[in-house]
């Protein structure tokens, strides 16, 4: 490590969002009472994607998202720019709650939504760096290529081919990302990165050019059937949308329904072309490795590399969220370690911003949706930090369910889907620490001896409900 410290003049703010490319709106507040069609909660990318839907089909509709900060405040201003074809859980989950075809069929749903997005960004003019170049994921044990290769032999026997998902030899992997101690890797193919502060900008514009409204600073304290109480008056409304995820936990019983889990990021300055012939990733592909304790990277449209991972603390006691925690130092320090672990190349080239986040987990680690007719009450989210591309098959399908649209997206296994609260404290607190650290350790080891680390995963998979 250079004898300065390289995460320590970095600018703690989020790199999409310090860039002159990049204005944020500020919208005004809620100006007193209001009578509206539907009332949104959250505008982030789950709210702002259920509008367009919604206007996209019935431009007659009075629309209002209410936003406590701003556009893009929560994980869709602060995420890692993959915007991946897959939803978090897996087949298998959701086939328990449907069958295997279904849950295939929102897999397939998933992969189509990639290129969903990148048609509405066509059409809205959205400017954001999108490049589908898929995600590369390197093992770099012998447990993690032998795990690759039995997901690819998965992969065939549920008919997704070399199109989706294939295997790369180690001389392959290192074309796509020449990183140390590579065994093997994969490369997903429905999978872009994005800049995704300018894609909730430019997002958040085009809901306001189809006629919706957005309205920010203005906390809601409580929401139910028929209205929404915020700090600037009151909203009556047909229907209401929860699209808060990890900041459900502000409202009144509903502490435990999505846990608070914290990740951070670091980005690097513009990197010359010469790096880039040395490591790769020349159709900026997102990339990670198949550890368990996540880590994940892209390649930026000017040249950064911007990388995060799940630090420590993972979770803060009572399910708080802390703008101090998200600027962690050891946290960072452990995703720059992590970094350079990977690409030693840049172990002399200055980290520039350093920023972190915080993502809703459900109990059961299933994503999903509901939407309640006779209530008018809807909710959506829970993404376990894949929310990018879920988010926007969620809000198209929202928008189904509210407008009675009979359509296929309807019918999918996460619609519906609803996971038990969290145990209360301290449980809570030990549960998630001790799985932390459990993968953590199961990484370490395997890593060190070469060989599965069985029990441990075993525990790990256990306390998170697997």
């Amino acid at each position: 490590m250079s004898a300065i410290n390289p995460i320590s003049k970095a600018n703690p703010v989020p790199l999409w969002f310090d860039s002159p490319e990049v204005t944020i709106p500020r919208r005004t507040s809620l100006q007193g009472d209001k009578s509206v069609d539907i009332a949104i909660v959250g505008g982030g990318f789950s709210g702002l994607w259920t509008a367009y839907y919604l206007l996209r089909n019935d431009p007659s509709l009075r629309v209002l998202i209410i936003e406590k900060e701003y556009c893009g405040f929560g994980a869709s201003g602060r995420n890692g720019g993959w915007c991946k074809g897959s939803v978090a859980g897996g087949a298998k989950r959701y086939a328990k709650q449907s069958s295997i075809g279904e849950a295939r069929r929102l897999e397939r749903s998933m992969f189509d939504t990639v290129d969903e997005i990148q048609r509405v960004l066509e059409i809205e003019g959205i400017q954001c760096g999108f490049q589908k170049g898929g995600v590369v994921r390197l093992a770099r044990n012998t447990p993690q290529s032998e795990r690759q290769a039995a997901e690819i032999d998965e992969a065939r026997s549920s008919g997704f081919g070399d199109d989706i998902i294939r295997f790369l030899e180690p001389e392959e992997s290192r074309k796509h990302l020449n990183a140390t101690d590579i065994y093997s890797g994969i490369f997903f193919s429905p999978a872009a990165v994005v800049d995704p502060g300018r894609l909730v900008v430019g997002l958040a514009s085009a809901v306001e050019l189809l006629g919706g409204e957005i309205v920010e600073e203005t906390a809601v304290s409580t929401l139910g059937k028929n209205r929404v109480v915020t700090t600037h008056g009151v909203v009556t409304t047909e229907v209401v949308v929860q699209a808060t995820e990890a900041f459900t936990r502000d409202f009144s019983g509903k502490k435990l329904d999505l846990l608070p889990f914290y990740s951070r990021m670091i980005a690097t300055e513009p990197l010359s072309q010469g790096f880039f012939d040395q490591v790769g990733l020349a159709e900026r592909p997102a990339f990670s490795d198949d550890r368990y304790s996540v880590i994940y990277g892209i390649r930026t449209e000017d040249d950064r590399i911007a990388f995060g991972g799940r630090g420590t603390p993972p979770y803060l006691f009572g399910s708080q969220i802390s703008s101090g925690a998200e600027l962690n130092a050891q946290s960072h320090e452990l995703v720059y370690q992590a970094l350079i672990d990977l690409l030693p190349q840049l172990h002399d080239v200055q980290i520039t911003h350093r920023w972190g986040g915080v993502l809703g987990i459900p109990r059961n680690w299933l994503p999903g949706l509901r939407f309640n007719k006779s209530s008018g009450l809807g909710v959506l989210g829970g993404y376990v930090g894949a929310g990018v591309a879920a988010a926007n098959l969620a809000g198209r399908t929202m928008a189904d369910l509210i407008l009675d649209r009979q359509t296929d997206r309807v019918t999918l296994p996460w619609v519906g889907v609803h996971s038990r609260p969290w145990e209360p404290e301290p449980f809570r607190w030990i549960g998630v620490r001790t799985s932390g650290h459990l993968l953590a350790a199961a990484d370490d080891s395997e890593t060190r001896t070469g060989k599965t680390a069985r029990l441990a995963m075993k525990i790990a998979h256990m306390l998170r409900g697997d």
